[in-house]
């Protein structure tokens, strides 16, 4: 099985090789038990099993089960994916000589407790890894929202065998200085910006804990939540899931849109008001693209699904299919880091989960 690592991956990866390993820690599969056959291709495992002392074939999803006793007594990494149990204190006590947890998926928030930084322990994720895909998805909608997709091939479809007069479709559509607001400049709405720079476009940027200069520094300009929707021809969303952003787009922002306009969110569901967004779009005012809900799975009456103006996908714009070995190769890398005697390329602290998912 062949193996492709990216450029961050590879570069890791010979740091690493050229650094004499010091030993190897026992490590403990802890996710769910059909993710894991998907998470890892063969050079993953392969590479960890080189680096650490594991049995691939054991993965543990209940640190209450009785095979997963005398392995957690023994593991010193836990390896960790979506569907692995929270570690609280219950489980540190079972688990003397843990120290690091290696997250092979985005946000640990579900996972890491509070007992977990007061014992010290090494935290790091995949989530810089995960980012990739989910701007690439983001910026893929940005641009076809732009040419207003949606509308064309309906019109397409009820005008099948001619060519649809697009003229009043095309009314000032276009990518050419279409203003795009990014509502938060998280690890995912700073790639979303980077790979926007090459197109005609003029960005905006809220972010409540960045300057006006750092946001220049990011190809975008700063400026308030209200003016940002007021004024975005697209507006996608990239905060975290937090108190304070809990329906951060709510039904008096969504009135600000302008007519025509698209929301994109990849975020969270939590952080838009989704009955007034599911009213808004029902007028067919504005346009949606919504890879995710609250709940995580609509009932199947909501008119999300239905409404032609909007774009309903099931939670997919991260890792899926073959992109879920990046992030498996990238916890591997972490976990060669550690058993060469070097920190995490990627750490994480209780401090950063403040301000990030």
């Amino acid at each position: 099985m062949t193996h492709q690592p990216t450029a961050d991956v590879a570069a890791a990866n010979g740091r690493v090789a050229s650094t004499r390993r010091i030993r190897r820690p026992r490590v403990l599969l802890a996710m769910s038990t059909d993710v894991a056959p998907e998470l890892f291709d063969q050079a993953s495992v392969d590479r960890l099993v080189a680096a650490a002392a594991v049995d691939v074939d054991h993965v543990v999803d209940d640190f209450a089960a009785p095979d997963a006793t005398a392995a957690l007594h023994a593991a010193e990494i836990l390896l960790t994916c979506w569907g692995a149990p929270e570690i609280d204190e219950t489980v540190l006590a079972a688990a003397p000589r843990l120290r690091a947890v290696v997250h092979a998926a985005g946000s640990v928030r579900h996972l890491v407790t509070e007992a977990c930084w007061q014992r010290g322990l090494l935290v790091t994720s995949a989530a810089w890894v995960n980012a990739r895909p989910v701007a690439e998805y983001t910026v893929a909608m940005i641009l076809l929202a732009n040419k207003r997709i949606l509308h064309v091939r309906d019109a397409y479809r009820r005008q099948r065998g001619t060519r649809p007069d697009l003229k009043s479709i095309y009314a000032g559509a276009g990518n050419y200085h279409r203003t795009v607001g990014i509502v938060g400049a998280s690890r995912i709405g700073r790639r979303v910006l980077h790979l926007l720079h090459p197109h005609d476009l003029d960005l905006l940027l809220y972010d409540p804990f960045l300057t006006a200069a750092q946001a220049t520094e990011l190809g975008a300009r700063l400026v308030g939540l209200d003016e940002l929707c007021a004024r975005s021809d697209v507006v996608s969303i990239h905060a975290p899931e937090l108190p304070a952003t809990r329906q951060l787009i709510d039904r008096g922002r969504l009135a600000l849109l302008r007519d025509g306009a698209t929301l994109i969110n990849t975020s969270r569901g939590s952080l838009v008001d989704q009955d007034a967004l599911t009213a808004e779009v029902s007028t067919g005012r504005i346009d949606a693209v919504i890879d995710v809900t609250e709940p995580e799975v609509l009932p199947a009456d909501s008119p999300l699904y239905d409404l032609p103006n909007v774009l309903l996908t099931p939670h997919i714009a991260g890792s899926v299919g073959n992109e879920l070995h990046r992030m498996a190769a990238a916890a591997v890398d972490e976990i060669e880091r550690y058993a060469a005697g070097l920190p995490f390329a990627h750490p994480l602290s209780r401090a950063d989960l403040e301000h990030s998912a």
